[in-house]
């Protein structure tokens, strides 16, 4: 980030030449760096501070590891050999969902112990090895949903008037017009869209553009609508001469997966937080002794 922000700075400095570094610059980069951080971490947990076996960590992560490589062979086959960041990215959120799995599950010893036994090992574990997997989970989540989002997101922007439908993930959108309403200190022009997934109405949404009357401020509200966990978003632009609006549609798919994550991450700080063993009490301070008076001597 701190190159790609001072390199255009130092460049026309010494040249003159004016250039810009944008997204794909930083993606590529910011990539490149993560995916060996992400790599390491599932690691981790299993590693014991100055006695760490590295081999046997491995050696019981091979199925996560085995998972997450498929994962991203896979994504790589349906795209016919593209792109391979993705690829790697999909292969590194799984690798973390199932390397805090497999934390847990060497810990309890399941597979080695019949499962009341290893279940009731897993439910004997300190809070923090929970919130160590949920962390890590909540990491491997986000990165498949900023992945997901940054390789399949869809934007289209067109003309719509009346009647016309749009498409966008797999979704039809039918324009039924603008109403004008009144709010307590704006005005504002309503585009109503119903929404259609193979030729069955699942839902409709609200984008508006509002006018704030005190200051003359416009502004833009955008519709959202939820599946699962992708989002569709429609936004209107400016009004045409010929009666059209312009508008925006986005489709973010798994999009709600990095707030998702996000909330794992926190969970699991809270719930390492809450382990009585790793709480820092105050010390206690040191009684001085008390020196016995020295008698006087007699004259």
């Amino acid at each position: 980030v701190l190159i790609g922000t001072l390199y255009p700075l130092i460049l026309e400095t010494l040249t003159g030449e004016k250039i810009s570094v944008g997204a794909p610059f930083f993606n590529l980069t910011f990539g490149l760096l993560m995916i060996p951080i992400l790599i390491v971490t599932p690691f981790g947990p299993m590693l014991a501070w100055k006695r760490g076996d590295l081999l046997g960590a491995f050696q019981r992560l091979y199925v996560a590891a085995a998972i997450a490589a498929l994962a991203g062979l896979a994504l790589w086959y349906v795209e016919n050999g593209g792109p391979v960041l993705a690829a790697l990215g999909i292969a590194a959120g799984f690798w973390l969902i199932f390397g805090a799995f497999a934390d847990l599950w060497y810990r309890a010893n399941f597979g080695k112990l019949a499962f009341a036994i290893a279940f009731r090992r897993l439910k004997g574990l300190p809070r923090s090895a929970f919130g160590t997997a949920l962390a890590h989970m909540g990491v491997g989540i986000t990165v498949l949903g900023i992945v997901i989002v940054t390789t399949y997101e869809t934007e289209t922007v067109l003309e719509m008037k009346q009647g016309m439908v749009a498409e966008a993930g797999g979704y039809s959108l039918t324009f039924d017009g603008i109403r004008n309403a009144v709010g307590p200190n704006f005005t504002e022009d309503r585009g109503h869209f119903t929404v259609r997934k193979a030729g069955v109405e699942v839902g409709d949404v609200w984008s508006s553009k509002r006018l704030y009357t005190a200051r003359r401020m416009p502004t833009t509200e955008a519709g959202i609508l939820t599946f699962g966990l992708s989002q569709l978003y429609v936004s209107l632009g400016d009004p045409m001469a010929d009666g059209g609006m312009v508008v925006r549609i986005w489709w973010k798919p798994f999009i709600l997966c990095i707030w998702g994550g996000t909330l794992f991450m926190m969970a699991g700080g809270f719930i390492s937080l809450s382990d009585r063993r790793l709480r820092v009490g105050v010390p206690n301070r040191k009684a001085k002794p008390v020196r016995a008076a020295m008698p006087e001597a007699a004259e």
